[in-house]
């Protein structure tokens, strides 16, 4: 049983995730919310916002950043080159980082880790070049560890992300096409050693095709492994 110690995640749709923590303050993962088909409608409008933490410079990742960024004025973590881009469009505390690093803002403890994908930032007309890819260990009150994978392929070095953080849930990708599908998400919870999951960016366009009952089915030899397939705006409390 998954122990969340007062913390509340909520699947926003895609990759789109809000953790309330147990003093309220309010973590969104990858702000994509006002043009996220898969985003309710009554969720698409935050009231608070305190950190944003940005996985990598694709739209269906960060499309809100400088919105919510201006309006909010959150803590903002991101990998350096995004951190520059959003200082350059007047959002103020960014803290910036990269892989391997470690810093705490506010209640959280954020790790950034390594993701294998693609990342840029189209901005006017233009790809913008926005760093690496990214995922995050994030170390919430109580010690909740969150391990948010951000866009990324199954790669070996999962199974030291596994052994050096110990995350108790993570967030995977399984849509396939623009991210690992099923197949190579059943490998990266073995690697990581993770109990509990969360199935994310799949379902949001016809293209991403990977399901958790595909997950499900290549996993049913992991002992103790429970996959939370999410409805978007259903939550873990």
């Amino acid at each position: 049983m998954l122990r969340m110690r007062g913390n509340r995640l909520t699947w926003l749709g895609h990759a789109t995730f809000q953790v309330t923590t147990p003093s309220g303050k309010v973590v969104l993962f990858d702000p994509w919310l006002t043009t996220n088909p898969a985003c309710p409608d009554s969720l698409k409008k935050l009231s608070a916002l305190d950190i944003m933490l940005i996985s990598h410079g694709h739209s269906d990742h960060m499309a809100d950043g400088v919105a919510l960024g201006k309006q909010f004025n959150p803590d903002i973590i991101a990998i350096h080159e995004i951190g520059i881009w959003l200082g350059s469009k007047g959002v103020g505390k960014v803290h910036g980082m990269n892989k391997g690093g470690t810093q705490t803002v506010g209640e959280i403890e954020v790790t950034m880790v390594h993701a294998f994908h693609s990342s840029g930032i189209q901005d006017d007309g233009k790809m913008i070049y926005a760093g690496d890819p990214a995922g995050y260990v994030v170390k919430f009150p109580g010690g909740l560890t969150i391990y948010h994978a951000g866009d990324t392929a199954v790669f070996g070095d999962m199974k030291i992300i596994g052994e050096l953080y110990a995350p108790e849930l993570a967030l995977l990708p399984i849509g396939d096409l623009y991210t690992m599908g099923p197949r190579e998400a059943a490998l990266a919870i073995r690697l990581l050693n993770v109990k509990h999951v969360v199935p994310m960016h799949y379902g949001t366009f016809p293209a991403l095709t990977g399901t958790p009952e595909r997950l499900r089915a290549l996993t049913q030899d992991v002992a103790g492994l429970e996959i939370h397939a999410l409805k978007p705006g259903e939550s873990l409390a």
